[in-house]
């Protein structure tokens, strides 16, 4: 059983040998690449940012004048940053009613929720961008030792030489791609929830205020 591994796994090692250590340097970014991807969907799965049923409720209630039963709702998402920034604002218009103070706090809160949904994005945007360029990198080097040796060769010039040369050098601008691609895919998608996310935050606590100041409005009128 051990040997059948062993003969799987033969040829991968033998193309990392071939491409030399900026192959290693890109099989070390994209095992940091996969880590940091399955992190960041524990991470939206665990605040359950995509979870929207409990919001809807909450501010349906909100709207009716009903603060206690509207806050009550959004107890039962204790992790969600949407629910977190709506409570927030309800709570401090609730307390204080003085919606500029409470709009200030409530854009600091979801700043820092954001700023938290976005960590480590820029160092997965990073392996997508360098990927390329370090399997280019590696290419330009593969291609100079193997003129090295045609020059080393001299009159007796063997086209294998070359050929083989040429192939080990495109090996890493391969392997730059085969990493890069799902690097960036993955970094364009989770970017793209965070700023989804930060679009309902921004939506929801816009209508907890509106909501408030026209109640507000209309006890002044009674």
């Amino acid at each position: 059983m051990m040997l059948e591994h062993l003969e799987r796994i033969e040829p991968l090692l033998q193309l990392l040998h071939t491409g030399g250590p900026v192959v290693w340097i890109l099989l070390a970014m994209s095992f940091f690449a996969v880590t940091l991807t399955l992190a960041k969907l524990f991470q939206f799965w665990r605040l359950g940012i995509g979870d929207q049923d409990v919001l809807g409720d909450s501010l349906r209630e909100w709207r009716k004048g009903h603060w206690r039963e509207s806050t009550n709702l959004l107890e039962e998402l204790p992790r969600q940053p949407v629910a977190r920034v709506m409570d927030a604002a309800m709570q401090g218009l609730l307390a204080e009613h003085a919606e500029p103070r409470v709009r200030e706090e409530v854009t600091r809160i979801a700043k820092n929720h954001i700023e938290r949904l976005r960590s480590w994005l820029r160092a997965l945007e990073l392996v997508a961008s360098l990927s390329p360029l370090l399997g280019l990198l590696g290419t330009v080097l593969g291609m100079i030792e193997a003129f090295q040796r045609l020059e080393s060769a001299g009159n007796q010039v063997d086209p294998a030489l070359l050929s083989g040369g040429i192939w080990q050098a495109l090996l890493t601008t391969a392997a730059g791609l085969i990493v890069a691609i799902p690097a960036l895919v993955a970094h364009q998608w989770l970017d793209r929830r965070v700023d989804r996310c930060a679009h309902t935050m921004e939506d929801y606590t816009t209508r907890v205020f509106t909501s408030f100041a026209a109640r507000s409005q209309a006890k002044s009128h009674l």
